[in-house]
C-alpha cells in the first residue's frame, strides 16, 4: 500500500517520503522534481519517452512541466525520498542565471556523495529537523543539476523558460484557473478565447510542451494540496468543489498523480512559516 511518511512544505517546495507501490499517471510540475530510491525493489519513471530506472544506483531529475508517470518494480511497496523544487527559490540561491530549473537530462547517477546527501535530506525529514534542511536541500538539488549537465552543452538563459506567446492561449489559460471550482470545460474555454478545439491543443502542445488536460491536472492537484493543508474541510467537499462527483473518484485521481491518498497526505503534510 502507497503512504506518505513526512511532508515538508516551505519557501523551496515541497519535501516528501513516499512508500510507493502504485503506478502513477501521467503527470506533470511547475517545479522542478528530483526522485531517489532509499529502500525495496527497484523502479522506474518514464520522462516523455526516455525510462529512467530508480534504484541505489540512479536517481531521476524532471524538469517543470516535463511529462512523466511512475512504475513499481512489484513486489512490496519500495521508499523514495521525492523532492519538488521551486525554480525561483533555486535560482535566488545559485545567484547565476545559468542554474535555472532546468536539468540537463534525466538520469542522474546516484554516486556515493550523493547517496550521503539523500540520506541526510530523509533524516532530517523524519526527525521533524528543519534548521538546516534547506542548505542540505540546496547542496542536494545543485549537485543533481551540475551532475545532469556533465556532459551536455549548458543551455542559454532564454532556451531555459517556456513562454506562452499567443495572446488567445494566454486568456485560454487565464480561464481555465478563474474556473478550476466551476467544472472547467476545455473545448468552451477553447471558444472563449477564440480558438478550435484542435487549434487550442495545437497551441498549448507548442507553447507549453503538455496537453491542456495535463496542464489543467496540474491545477487541480495544486489546488488539492493548497487545500489538504492550508483548511480543516473534508476530503469529500474538496473533490466536489473541483467536480469530482465521489470521494472515491477525488481519492483516485489524487493518488494517480501525487502517489498518496488525500487523506493521507494531510495526515503527515507539514509547513514552514512563510511556505
Amino acid at each position: 500500500m502507497s503512504r506518505a511518511l513526512a511532508i515538508y512544505h516551505g519557501p523551496f517546495g515541497r519535501a516528501t517520503l513516499y512508500e510507493i507501490d502504485r503506478r502513477m499517471a501521467v503527470h506533470v510540475h511547475r517545479e522542478g522534481h528530483l526522485v531517489f530510491h532509499i529502500a525495496g525493489p527497484p523502479a522506474r519513471t518514464v520522462v516523455e519517452t526516455r525510462p529512467c530506472e530508480l534504484s541505489p544506483g540512479w536517481a531521476a531529475a524532471i524538469n517543470p512541466w516535463q511529462p512523466h508517470n511512475f512504475e513499481p518494480g512489484g513486489g512490496p511497496s519500495s521508499l523514495f525520498l521525492v523532492l519538488y523544487i521551486q525554480p525561483a527559490w533555486f535560482l535566488e540561491l545559485s545567484r547565476d542565471a545559468r542554474f535555472a530549473m532546468r536539468f540537463g537530462r534525466s538520469r542522474i547517477e546516484a554516486t556515493p556523495a550523493l547517496s550521503r546527501l539523500v540520506h541526510r535530506v530523509a533524516a532530517l525529514l523524519l526527525d521533524d529537523e528543519t534548521g538546516l534542511f534547506e542548505g542540505y536541500l540546496f547542496e542536494l538539488a545543485r549537485e543533481c543539476f551540475d551532475r545532469s549537465w556533465q556532459w551536455a552543452p549548458a543551455p542559454a538563459p532564454h532556451e531555459m523558460l517556456s513562454c506562452v506567446r499567443d495572446f488567445r492561449l494566454r486568456n485560454c489559460i487565464r480561464l481555465m484557473r478563474a474556473r478550476l471550482t466551476e467544472g472547467a470545460e476545455l473545448d468552451s474555454i477553447a471558444r472563449e478565447g477564440g480558438l478550435s478545439r484542435p487549434h487550442f491543443y495545437k497551441l498549448f502542445r507548442q507553447q507549453l510542451g503538455i496537453t491542456p488536460n495535463l496542464y489543467l491536472n496540474t491545477l487541480r492537484v495544486e489546488f488539492a494540496i493548497e487545500r489538504l493543508t492550508r483548511s480543516d474541510e473534508p476530503v469529500t467537499a474538496i473533490g466536489l468543489d473541483l467536480g469530482f462527483s465521489t470521494q472515491a473518484s477525488f481519492t483516485r485521481f489524487f493518488a494517480a498523480n501525487v502517489g498518496v491518498p488525500p487523506t493521507d497526505y494531510r495526515r503527515v503534510a507539514r509547513i514552514e512559516a512563510g511556505g
